[in-house]
Order: C-alpha cells, then sequence, then structure tokens
C-alpha cells in the first residue's frame, strides 16, 4: 500500500526519514551535554577532598622554621582582603 500524493515518493520519505533521525540525535546530544554540565556545576560546590602535603609528617629545622616565618611576615592582607 503506497502513501498518496507527494509522500509517495520514496525520496521524500528518505528524507523525513534522516530529518526525525537527525532531530532525535540533536536532542539527545543536547541533553547529554546539559547533563554534563549539570555534574560538573555540582562538583564544582562540593568541597574539594583533603590533600596530603608533605610538611604534615616531616619536621622542619630551625633554619627551615625561619625561613618559613620571615615569608609568612611579608604576606600582607590588601584593602580588599586578599593577599599582595
Amino acid at each position: 500500500m503506497s502513501l498518496p500524493g507527494p509522500f509517495s515518493d520514496p525520496r521524500v520519505l528518505t528524507l523525513l526519514g534522516l530529518l526525525a533521525v537527525s532531530t532525535v540525535v540533536w536532542l539527545s546530544l543536547g541533553l547529554r551535554a546539559r547533563a554534563r554540565a549539570r555534574d560538573r556545576r555540582d562538583r564544582a560546590r562540593s568541597p574539594l577532598e583533603r590533600i596530603w602535603h608533605p610538611q604534615e609528617s616531616v619536621e622542619l629545622t630551625p633554619a627551615e622554621e625561619h625561613a618559613f616565618g620571615q615569608v609568612v611576615s611579608r604576606l600582607d592582607l590588601g584593602s580588599a582582603g586578599r593577599l599582595r
């Protein structure tokens, strides 16, 4: 049984089929990208995992402590509350 009118041409049926498939692919890729962006935003809001630092388990020598103190003493909060 063939379709009446302009839909009887196989080229029209092929064109409509390709249009339907491309629309479904476009929608699915858009929804997938939106879900990934939402996941990235959710991960950015979560606190960072704690990172181990060598100074947590290694004792500093007195010279290293003095050098560290000199560096920290130079740090000053600027007018906006940021370190300069």
